[in-house]
């Protein structure tokens, strides 16, 4: 017998019922007679282990352990959707694409919106090579070993693919899944999980794979990205991959125009709950992918992509009590504690009043019935009063006059709707919440330290700021509540790596007010050290761009403070890293300064990226559209013909790929 071609022969099977089963919902064998040419399979593998392959359906068991979960920066970042209400705010949508295109026929692709957790997967000549989860959109974690026991995602492709891509998804877990793994909870007296959701998060994280393999999650693919993908459009790109044996949605649609988009949404609104799945909505996508290049992205968003949410689920309940939390910044945010009620899918037992206008505006009172909603499916926030049924002699709230946790008096400035707390370095939830701002994700994501142990730290005085955390000791750690020795050395070993962590992500860690993470970016990119940028003045500030009057002034008031600039000096003696490392290019100029570049069509010499890129690089700015701003655009093939039009009517200059280059090279 050739074994070889044996376990090739059985492997293939097994990867055609399985596919047949999971992704296609139409088995042709029996669980019994899969189970035993599985049960064959490992059997030959076993015995002849020179002959392993990592793609066999025999690894979907799953068996490895993964203490750490890499951090990978995902080659294409993934961005989130902007949010639609409202027919009106679709076809304002629609307005601002032809804006841009002109008054050409758009067709859209209408797909469901999943309710999971987001995955990238990258394959290479057809076999699985990595899975990403979204993490903050830029980077997220290696979840490969976990992903390739969730049966639906082939590890082997069929047909004629390219050599590699990376498709884009969502993880889901299905309500009769969801319930049986409830029940099994239950009747072993532990608690059961809260939504399909958070189930999914938290599974694409177990440390043993086999363990994920238990769980029956599937996976929803929507959307391929790569250099040499063999189609022109969005939905020619589903049935692709649907060829090539992916579990693509069925329901997506292609639609001729905006009325046949409503269509889709009015059929889905009525009909989502038949859904094996969790659902909150429908993406829209303009189906051309030459638009979708020519529209671009927003800071946050793809332009020519937009999300339509389903009305909001709304209950009634009743409100027990108000209390008042304190942020980072001092800002007091009153919560409403409620009698808890199921809500889209979850226990809702706390709801946001936002502010004191708003609580004025409701005239909420304690003991009253309030009708509760998910704002975007997402926070429950109260909407109105049951007046109706209101109890007699309550009281009206009077919102709080100092802060509860240090008792300083509140202070509310004149334009803004919050109160604040103004002991910015003494009260107690400010300072947690500052070292918890520092520590997270998008900030210096130390692993081994999360929100609770931060709080934990500072109720044991280890720590008064994020400065403190340099100079932990794993003795100082261990004797904690919850702590021992792994854990302690893990903390200790991630803010150690966190020194690694790059200026712009500094930047933002340390929490000067108004700085996100885009305007960090911004003025690490134009300052480059912390030195550099504590000398600038409110005038040189403002002249950068899209930096505004605001946040001018909260930078040169954050490093005035002089606590904060001793908390600058300990971070740079501790090694953190206060000044961009990033190696600029040695062919920059700053040839371009002061012109601003919009670049539309498709280019042979170079992609759209590295024209962009090459702006940048010599002092030039890259627009979006077409203005009085504009000084140029580089045209390529196919440019967009309300691009064009409005070019002209400007009379501003359009350069050719090679016009470009001449500038660039001569100046």
């Amino acid at each position: 017998m050739d074994i070889q071609a044996t376990l090739q022969s059985l492997r293939e099977t097994l990867n055609l019922h399985n596919h047949n089963y999971y992704v296609l919902d139409a088995p042709t064998i029996s669980d019994f007679e899969f189970d035993q040419k599985l049960a064959e399979l490992q059997k030959l593998e076993l015995e002849h282990p020179e002959y392993f392959d990592e793609n066999s359906p025999t690894q979907r068991v799953g068996g490895t352990i993964t203490k750490n979960f890499r951090t990978v920066t995902h080659e294409n970042r993934m961005y989130s959707l902007d949010n639609s209400y409202s027919k009106e705010d679709l076809l304002d949508w629609e307005n601002r694409i032809q804006k841009v295109l002109g008054e050409v026929p758009l067709q859209y692709t209408c797909e469901l919106k999943y309710d999971g957790a987001s995955i990238s997967i990258t394959y290479q000549d057809g076999k699985l090579l990595q899975a990403v989860t979204r993490g903050d959109g830029f980077q997220g974690d290696d979840v490969t070993s976990n992903i390739k026991t969730i049966k639906s995602i082939p590890l082997l492709l069929k047909g004629d693919y390219p050599d590699k891509f990376t498709i884009r998804g969502e993880i889901v877990l299905p309500f009769e899944g969801f319930e049986k793994m409830n029940l099994e909870l239950l009747e072993i007296g532990e608690t059961p999980y809260s939504n399909p959701r958070n189930t999914v998060s938290g599974s694409l994280k177990l440390q043993n794979s086999s363990e994920v393999a238990k769980r029956p999650l599937e996976c929803l693919l929507y959307f391929l990205i790569g250099n040499t993908l063999p189609f022109a459009t969005q939905f020619e790109s589903l049935e692709s991959a649907r060829k090539w044996g992916f579990k693509v949605p069925n329901e997506s649609k292609l639609a001729q125009n905006m009325s046949e988009v409503f269509q889709f949404i009015d059929y889905w609104d009525q009909h989502r709950h038949e859904l094996p799945y969790e659902t909150d909505g429908v993406v829209i996508k303009v189906n051309s992918f030459q638009f979708q290049q020519e529209l671009g992205y927003t800071a946050k968003a793809p332009r020519w992509a937009i999300a339509f949410k389903f009305k909001s689920e709304q209950v009634a309940t009743k409100l027990h009590s108000i209390s008042y939390q304190v942020g980072r910044t001092g800002a007091i945010t009153p919560v409403a504690n409620l009698q808890p009620v199921q809500l889209a899918g979850t226990i809702v037992k706390r709801a946001s009043l936002h502010n004191s206008d708003q609580i004025e505006k409701l005239d909420i009172r304690i003991n009253d019935t309030v009708f509760v909603e998910k704002g975007g499916e997402i926070i429950p926030k109260i909407i109105a009063v049951d007046l109706e049924k209101r109890p007699e002699n309550t009281e009206k709230t009077n919102y709080i006059t100092h802060c509860p946790e240090c008792d300083s008096l509140l202070i509310r400035n004149e334009g803004e709707a919050n109160h604040y707390c103004p002991n910015f370095y003494a009260c107690p939830p400010q300072i947690i919440g500052r070292i918890q701002h520092f520590i997270s994700r998008k900030a210096m994501n130390i692993d081994g330290l999360g929100g609770e142990t931060v709080a934990l730290l500072f109720n044991n005085g280890l720590v008064n700021n994020y400065a403190d955390l340099y100079q932990l000791t794993i003795d100082q750690i261990i004797p904690l509540e919850r702590m021992a020795q792994k854990s302690a050395e893990n903390m200790i070993q991630g803010i150690e790596k966190s020194k690694t962590i790059p200026f712009e992500k500094v930047l933002y860690a340390i929490g000067i007010r108004y700085v996100g993470e885009t305007v960090a970016k911004k003025l690490a990119k134009q300052y480059r050290s912390i030195s550099a940028l504590q000398q600038a003045t409110f005038t040189d500030l403002i002249l950068v761009d899209e930096i505004g009057d605001k946040i001018a002034l909260s930078v040169v008031a954050f490093f005035e403070n002089e606590t904060n600039q001793h908390l600058i000096k300990r971070l740079k003696s501790f090694g953190v890293q206060l000044e961009s490392t990033e190696e600029q290019n040695p062919n920059a100029t700053t040839k371009l300064t002061g012109k601003s570049f919009v670049v539309s069509g498709v280019f042979e010499k170079f992609s759209r990226e590295d024209l962009k890129k090459a702006i940048e690089d010599n002092g030039g700015k890259v627009g979006s559209s077409i203005s009085t701003k504009t000084d140029f655009v580089v045209a390529g093939a196919n440019m967009g013909p309300a691009k064009l039009e409005k070019a002209n009517q400007l009379k501003i200059p359009i350069l050719s790929e090679l016009d470009f280059m001449e500038m660039i090279n001569n100046g």
